[in-house]
């Protein structure tokens, strides 16, 4: 199922009404339009006159819906998600926790190459200079100790922007242009981690004791490239903007329904992220050996 990514962000008062999201004019309570919940996989508000019902709070989490608040900078601040979204949540938490050491380290290798893998073919697309890239992916080693994932970002960004820029959370423009795609991919990361039943909580590499979503930064890494391409065609097509308009939000969005190549199939990215988490799951109880990552089409 292709699900909807809807970004608010106008005065508006939402509620639940025959299982349709009513967008309703704050001050007339006259409709400005409506969704069905199901077809909901992200609804993100970035308005502080915006007001949201339990009801539909309810509704949404009983969908798996992830909904993201935007502060007062417009950026992402904090997602609400289920506790649990699978009927077998305790045993899949239980195989995450039981996962051995080696387990993690080769599965976090896989992560590392899949990500360089996909930087690789931003720059291919780009007409970016790749060749080391090529080096550094052979090189990985399991739980990625020689730190591949770090010399190729090294190379990556130098290459996709400029040899003096650094990536940074808090950096100067475009950095915060890709920080807003980031916090789009981890949300829909984390919601797929809760919807196949584990917790986001326990990665395979990150463990920072104050990082509830462990596991989704792990996962989301290889799929930070396809953030990556749509900052790098934005920008292209608008040298001179340096906010985060709502057309640009609304663009990022649509990531969730981009096509990829995952498992030699052509699905679109929120789906795929699901195939990536279920085949998590599968290599932590031993039935599968491989993560299924995304790659750039």
């Amino acid at each position: 199922m292709l699900y909807r990514s809807i970004y608010i962000g106008n005065p508006a008062y939402l509620k639940l009404q025959d299982n349709q999201m009513k967008i309703l004019c704050p001050e007339t309570k006259s409709e400005k339009g409506s969704v069905s919940v199901e077809d909901l996989g992200l609804l993100m508000l970035d308005h502080f006159q915006i007001t949201i019902s339990h009801q539909l709070i309810q509704q949404l989490m009983g969908n798996n819906v992830v909904l993201i608040s935007c502060d007062s900078l417009h950026l992402p601040h904090g997602m609400m998600l289920p506790l649990h979204g699978h009927t077998q949540h305790s045993e899949r938490v239980k195989a995450q926790m039981e996962a051995s050491e080696p387990l993690k380290k080769q599965l976090w290798k896989q992560t590392v190459e899949s990500k360089i893998e996909n930087q690789t073919a931003v720059l291919m697309k780009l007409g970016k200079y790749v060749e080391p890239m090529l080096t550094y992916k052979e090189n990985v080693k399991s739980g990625d100790l020689t730190n591949m994932e770090g010399i190729a970002a090294q190379h990556y960004w130098k290459y996709l922007i400029s040899l003096d820029f650094l990536r940074q959370r808090y950096g100067a423009s475009p950095n915060h242009f890709f920080n807003f795609g980031y916090s789009v991919i981890r949300s829909i990361v984390a919601r797929a981690i809760v919807e196949t039943g584990m917790l986001p909580v326990l990665g395979i590499f990150h463990k920072n004791k104050y990082n509830p979503y462990c596991l989704a930064d792990d996962l989301m890494e290889p799929f930070r490239p396809f953030v990556d391409l749509l900052v790098m065609q934005w920008l292209e097509h608008n040298p001179e903007t340096e906010e985060l308009s709502r057309d640009f939000k609304a663009y990022i969005l649509q990531i969730a329904t981009k096509d990829v190549q995952i498992n030699s199939q052509i699905r679109p990215l929120m789906v795929a992220v699901k195939m990536t988490t279920v085949s998590l799951y599968k290599s932590l109880t031993g039935e599968k050996r491989q993560i299924l990552f995304p790659r750039l089409v």
